[in-house]
């Protein structure tokens, strides 16, 4: 059991993120969308995308740990946000957040910008699969 990053020649180099992650074995988890909501449900840092991307990076890893995995056991993450200018104007901080989930690891990773979510205060939501029962 395997993850191989896959990085053709072909395709500009990733930073932040990888073209591909070919896996051996292991489990599939489907993460379902994951917002900034507390555990009461409310939505955390109104108008703060930066702190509603920690959250929601921790509802995410709240479910990889309860299935047995961690967040390098995440291999394809889709981002969702309100206002794209937004979010890539906070790089930096965002940069530091993922690092601090994932290490120097990057699953691979798309970003679309969306009118809305369920929760009307959600600026971020995020989806993905994780492959548990992988040898790195």
């Amino acid at each position: 059991m395997a993850k191989e990053i896959i990085t053709p020649p072909s395709l500009p180099k990733p930073r932040g993120f990888n073209h591909g992650i070919l896996v051996t074995g292991g489990k599939l988890l489907f993460l379902a969308g994951q917002d900034a909501s507390s555990a009461a449900g409310d939505i955390v840092a109104p108008g703060d995308v930066v702190a509603q991307l920690e959250q929601a990076l921790r509802n995410l890893e709240a479910v990889v740990t309860e299935a047995g995995g961690q967040m390098t056991d995440i291999v394809k993450l889709t981002i969702f946000v309100r206002d794209r200018d937004d979010y890539l104007a906070q790089q930096k901080p965002v940069g530091a957040i993922f690092r601090r989930f994932f290490g120097g690891y990057y699953p691979a990773l798309a970003l679309f910008e969306v009118t809305g979510f369920f929760q009307a205060n959600a600026l971020i939501e995020l989806e993905g699969i994780a492959v548990i029962g992988t040898d790195e």
